[in-house]
């Protein structure tokens, strides 16, 4: 006996859409009933039809996300597929709270949405209705702006993850938004009501990274601590010292001896990194650790660089005027002239880039209205208009060198004597600038290197160093 067919019950008000997708899962060997209105949605569902529902928010008699919780108290095992045009995380995260099976921003690709339905109609769904898994945050200024396609990724990919506490990684180029995907992770996540603690690890001192995490004895908690019940954000973890990333790992192990002085207990906290480096590849070099980087990628999250999104960039710019004006500088408007231009940029700092132009524009010029004059006018200040990327440090570029030094040797154990050899190759290139600047005047070097002057003449002797005074 052959098995009934499964039917898709389809609802938009789009009669294209309607039929685009009702011919397409015919083909696919499905039985399809598609309405234009909520309402008959709303009968279908209650006459017990339908295995699948394929749905628009937006209705000409009422909002899909109002008919949705009938929905599921009707028919809890119903899956349900909404697809939407107002393409905003909020969209996402309303869906996520109403238990949908899954989000699809239009335009979608009828394969993608083929292969989303074949799911929700294979997988067994619960015997309780889906609870919701977030208290959206009902504010119009949303942590992250656009509706481009590989936005809507990434809100997808938020809305999946804010019921869940595990570790997320977060990838993507410098002021793309990575904290602000943090922020949103957190903000509509179970532990909103805890702290978000941010530490960006490119900009403490390496010596002060394990204090600054872990803490220094009992007057100093670190933010491990601070972020108990909540959430610890480390951005620009492949600047993490070797050693700290060890301790981290104990974290994820339960072996960190950290405690809560105020609860006597080890911190419960939700870890989310991000990074614009290359973490596979600092592993090859043995600068990050890989059983850490595999703890971290629990559920990676790739944040587009604005060049990918230049879609996004007039709803950028107009939210960024808002802000600016909202905070007391000149209140102003943007010509689609100007759009067209910022659109151009290759956006080098991506979205920072393009607030803090945004910003210098409302501060410098007196115009009420931004025309492309004055755009071309910043963007083509290299020093203004350009990235720059962070220093590197000594410390990090030795640590580096040995790093790579240790990868090299066979075991990964170099012989005995390395601080010698170390410190020797430290010393000469230092010793030889500071003759140099000093020109060749010992005992002025020897001052500059807080030095006693015979013992800089030593080390000069065994380091076969010559000793020319300038003439």
């Amino acid at each position: 006996m052959t098995a009934p067919t499964q039917k898709i019950l389809i609802a938009d008000d789009d009669a294209g859409v309607r039929l685009v997708l009702s011919q397409a899962f015919t083909r696919l060997g499905y039985e399809v009933r598609a309405t234009g209105n909520a309402a008959t949605l709303l009968k279908w569902v209650t006459d017990g039809d339908g295995d699948l529902v394929i749905t628009d928010v937006v209705m000409p008699d009422e909002n899909v996300f109002e008919v949705l919780p009938r929905i599921r108290k009707l028919r809890p095992r119903l899956p349900v597929i909404v697809m939407s045009a107002q393409n905003t995380l909020l969209t996402a995260i309303s869906a996520a709270e109403v238990g949908v099976f899954d989000y699809m921003p239009k335009p979608f690709d009828l394969d993608d949405m083929a292969a989303v339905a074949k799911r929700a109609l294979a997988r067994p769904a619960d015997k309780e209705a889906v609870k919701a898994q977030v208290l959206a945050l009902r504010d119009e200024r949303l942590p992250l702006i656009g509706r481009s396609a590989p936005m809507q990724e990434v809100y997808r990919t938020i809305s999946r993850l804010v019921g869940a506490d595990l570790t997320v990684l977060i990838l993507g180029e410098s002021g793309s938004g990575k904290e602000l995907v943090a922020r949103a992770l957190h903000d509509l996540g179970r532990r909103r009501d805890g702290r978000f603690v941010a530490i960006n690890l490119a900009a403490i001192p390496r010596a002060r990274v394990d204090s600054e995490l872990f803490g220094a004895g009992e007057n100093e908690v670190g933010r491990l601590v601070e972020a108990d019940g909540g959430t610890l954000f480390l951005d620009e973890i492949g600047d993490m010292p070797l050693d700290a990333q060890t301790r981290l790992l104990r974290v994820f192990d339960g072996a960190e001896p950290a405690i809560n002085p105020k609860t006597g207990r080890k911190p419960d906290v939700r870890v989310i990194a991000a990074t614009n480096r290359d973490l596979r590849a600092l592993i090859v070099q043995g600068l990050f650790r890989e059983d850490l980087y595999f703890r971290l990628n629990v559920a990676p999250i790739r944040v587009p660089p604005l060049r990918e999104r230049t879609e996004d960039i007039p709803e950028l710019a107009r939210a960024f005027l808002l802000r600016a004006s909202r905070e007391g500088l000149p209140s102003k408007t943007i010509d689609q002239g100007a759009l067209d231009r910022l659109k151009a940029h290759p956006w080098p700092g991506n979205v920072r880039e393009l607030e803090n132009l945004i910003r210098r524009i409302c501060a410098l010029y007196g115009e009420e209205m931004i025309g492309a004059r004055i755009v071309e006018r910043e963007l083509s200040e290299p020093i203004r208009g350009a990235a720059r990327e962070e220093p590197v440090t000594l410390s990090t570029l030795v640590e580096r060198n040995l790093a790579s030094y240790f990868a090299g040797q066979p075991g990964g154990v170099p012989p005995n004597g390395l601080y010698d050899r170390i410190l020797a190759d430290i010393e000469r290139p230092l010793f030889q600038l500071t003759l140099s600047a000093t020109r060749g005047n010992q005992m002025r070097a020897a001052e500059v290197l807080g030095l006693n002057r015979n013992t800089l003449r030593k080390r000069l002797s065994d380091l076969g160093i010559e000793r020319k005074a300038a003439k």
